[in-house]
């Protein structure tokens, strides 16, 4: 079998990697980051980054290293592993993440130009359908195929669309950055991670990484580390490419502040840019930007997620599991979305930073090791004051837990959980590191 591996091959693959990344959330926040952030955007979209870019990257080679999310969650412990993957799984799955990938781009693109009387239901649902069966049709493609559809046509059609719109910001006198609002202008770093979060990619990473596998074992790859150096190139190249997209939506939001003050999300900031550049047009570009990228992100979670569920449950085969979750979120777009969406961030609340360390240990194997006692340490006290802060935020305080937690640094931000996990992952390295010592 041939085993070469191009570099138009590593291109091809991070441009699919890029386009599964790049969804309705990363579309919408980078603009209105830069619209809050205003003179402090470089320094605020600099640390969005660590959370939208730098983390995922991390993830992806930390996957790719142990060979999946699950392999990874069996060091804390097996029952652990099958819990924190069907979560991780459910969160950017159906149940909330492929939804939002169908109805965002309906709400934002098309929706606002229905002609007056036309259900708005009906149309949501008709839009739906396509969309899904596209994506469901995708992902039951062959490895080859689907590389073909997501890497030379789907994705190239996506940048192209997006470099026109920033290309037209250029083009435009659209004026200077305004003044910093809101926390942007008191905490650009802090607020800027953790508005990372909600891109929800390091938790995505955690999953793409065995598709981006099974992508590169397509093409006669079986070393493993072959595999694992090719990984790292795609995810480096992916990642670059997603900053630089970042980059240019932060920059249109926040020379939009002065001339669309009144603009309350990313969406709304693109709206408005689209037609003061293309006219009539730029509601045809917007359309086609909003649902190229919610359509390539949904492929690359109904094919992971469709894949682990085969291996947990083997008697019901991947094209099933691809028909099961398409259909669910079919439903979930049309019915009961907001609700979910609601819970959002108390949600990536509980699970990020769980996500963010079980990162950090696969990727500080040589102090960290492999045994279940350091894992279960920092996995476990993350995971409490994760919880903790995240009951708290959906109005839920536990007697004496949330009183603690009060008391930790930045907890009021979100990021009461770093400072104990760091603490617990020194503490606990260096005790499993004599243990092993002395076991030699």
């Amino acid at each position: 079998m041939n085993t070469r591996f191009s570099k138009r091959d590593t291109l091809v693959i991070a441009l699919i990697l890029f386009s599964m990344f790049f969804g309705a959330g990363n579309l919408i926040f980078p603009p209105m980051v830069g619209k809050l952030a205003g003179t402090n955007m470089l320094i605020a979209m600099l640390f969005f980054g660590i959370t939208a870019v730098f983390l995922p990257v991390l993830g992806m080679m930390a996957v790719a290293k142990t060979r999946g999310l699950p392999v990874l969650g069996e060091r804390v412990g097996k029952k652990f592993a099958v819990f924190f993957t069907v979560v991780i799984y459910m969160s950017i799955g159906p149940f909330l993440a492929i939804p939002r990938a169908g109805s965002v781009p309906f709400e934002m693109a098309i929706a606002p130009y229905l002609p007056q009387g036309f259900s708005g239901p009906l149309a949501l649902f008709m839009y739906t359908l396509v969309f899904f069966a596209a994506s469901g049709i995708i992902s039951i493609a062959d490895d080859k195929s689907m590389q073909n559809i997501m890497g030379n046509i789907l994705t190239p059609a996506l940048l192209i669309m997006l470099l026109a719109l920033f290309i037209g910001s250029l083009f435009n006198d659209m004026g200077a950055y305004a003044s910093p609002m809101e926390d942007y202008a008191v905490q650009p770093m802090i607020k800027g991670f953790i508005d990372g979060y909600l891109t929800m990619d390091t938790l995505a990473a955690l999953n793409f990484g065995l598709v981006i596998t099974l992508a590169i074992e397509a093409h006669g790859v079986r070393d493993d580390k072959k595999i694992l150096g090719i990984n790292i190139q795609i995810s480096l190249l992916a990642g670059a490419i997603l900053f630089l997209i970042y980059l240019m939506l932060a920059d249109i939001g926040a020379k939009s502040a002065i001339l669309f003050p009144d603009t309350t999300n990313g969406a709304q900031i693109l709206v408005h840019v689209s037609r003061m550049f293309f006219g009539k047009f730029g509601a045809v570009i917007l359309a086609l930007i909003f649902t190229l990228a919610c359509l390539t992100t949904c492929v690359g979670l109904l094919i992971s997620i469709s894949h682990y569920f085969e291996t947990l449950i083997p008697r019901i085969k991947y094209r099933s599991w691809v028909i099961i979750w398409t259909v669910v979120s079919l439903v979930f777009a049309n019915i009961g979305l907001d609700g979910i969406l609601k819970y959002n961030i108390p949600v990536l609340t509980a699970i990020y930073p769980v996500s963010i360390m079980l990162i950090v240990l696969a990727l500080c194997e040589k102090f960290a090791g492999t045994g279940a006692f350091i894992y279960r340490c920092v996995i476990y006290s993350t995971a409490l004051i994760s919880l903790v802060n995240a009951l708290d935020q959906a109005g839920l305080k536990l007697p004496v837990l949330t009183g603690l937690a009060e008391k930790l640094p930045l907890y009021q931000n979100g990021l009461g959980w770093l400072l104990p996990a760091i603490a617990v992952f020194v503490v606990s390295g260096i005790i499993d590191n004599i243990g092993r010592k002395k076991s030699a």
